[in-house]
């Protein structure tokens, strides 16, 4: 799968697309009904999307928010069936254009897409100007055809969106975030060093910073982690949080792998959360939070069913 970092100056294999426009952060079933409608249109499939997102340029104080960072939203994006993926420039340039112009500049002559799928919520152009009726007559004008997807629900966890993504992982709900990503939530990284307290209790721990990754609620978790994307995901527990036994600083997600005695300083690193198990908690010493911490892993032990 090609990765396009502009819409313009496209060699002429990058257009000609069939391709679902939007913010695809999670990559959850929403999207997915998105891409679908922009397959099997007698072009190849891309995705057109925005990085960084319209909400980091124009609040760029919010918190974290990302569900996943590029790399592993085009992963996903290779895995649902995108032939490409146009990561389209989000800046003032991007952000003064028109609903005509962008669909002139960006989707006509510089993309010189087939077809377009978008939500039925998808806003675009000055201030949000246009939205997907605005885009079909658009697009009708100037010779691409454009299909608009309802959205997406169920029974159990209603609208599927990036927001309610959101709000599950800071609920400490991430079976909830689960069932909309149609995979467990992950948390990714280079492993860092840290001040290697975890060695000293029994607990060395692979430690990363989330960065612009959304952060979950602070807590315990029982996880999966893979080591440089291959290999066997090994069962472990999981503190993402600010250590107020040890002594506070930044969220740190630090992650005890079971049965794991490996040096992985460096190495990236994928830690995907299952189930929450307790907030994290203020301990009198360093005693009390190592027997919790053996409490913690026997419940993650058997959550994971590792015995």
């Amino acid at each position: 799968m090609a990765v396009y970092a502009d819409y313009r100056d496209l060699p002429d294999s990058a257009r000609g697309f069939s391709v679902a426009l939007g913010n695809f952060d999670g990559v959850h079933a929403g999207h997915r009904a998105v891409i679908d409608a922009a397959r099997g249109m007698d072009a190849p499939l891309g995705i057109a999307t925005f990085e960084p997102p319209p909400r980091a340029y124009f609040r760029p104080n919010d918190p974290p928010f990302r569900i996943y960072r590029p790399e592993r939203r085009n992963a996903r994006l290779k895995e649902v069936g995108a032939e490409a993926v146009f990561e389209l420039p989000f800046n003032g340039a991007m952000a003064s254009m028109t609903d005509e112009e962008f669909c002139r500049r960006v989707l006509s002559e510089g993309l010189g897409v087939k077809h377009v799928a978008v939500g039925f919520d998808f806003r675009f152009g000055r201030g949000r100007m246009g939205d997907a009726s605005r885009l079909s007559s658009l697009g009708r004008s100037l010779g691409f055809d454009v299909t608009v997807v309802e959205k997406v629900e169920s029974l159990d966890v209603g609208k599927a969106s990036s927001t309610a993504i959101r709000e599950a992982l800071i609920a400490g709900e991430p079976q909830k975030a689960a069932s909309m990503l149609g995979h467990e939530w992950v948390a990714d990284g280079l492993v860092e060093h840290g001040e290697k307290r975890g060695r000293t209790i029994g607990f060395p721990t692979a430690n990363i910073h989330l960065g612009n990754l959304i952060h979950p609620r602070q807590g315990v978790y029982a996880v999966r982690a893979r080591i440089n994307r291959k290999g066997d995901w090994l069962a472990g527990v999981a503190n993402f949080g600010r250590t107020p036994t040890t002594g506070l600083r930044d969220p740190l997600m630090e992650t005890f792998i079971f049965d794991f005695d490996e040096d992985i300083y460096g190495q990236f690193i994928e830690v995907a959360l299952y189930h929450f198990l307790r907030p994290e908690a203020h301990f009198k010493s360093v005693e009390e939070m190592v027997v919790q911490m053996k409490k913690d892993s026997e419940t993650a032990r058997a959550l994971l069913g590792e015995g």
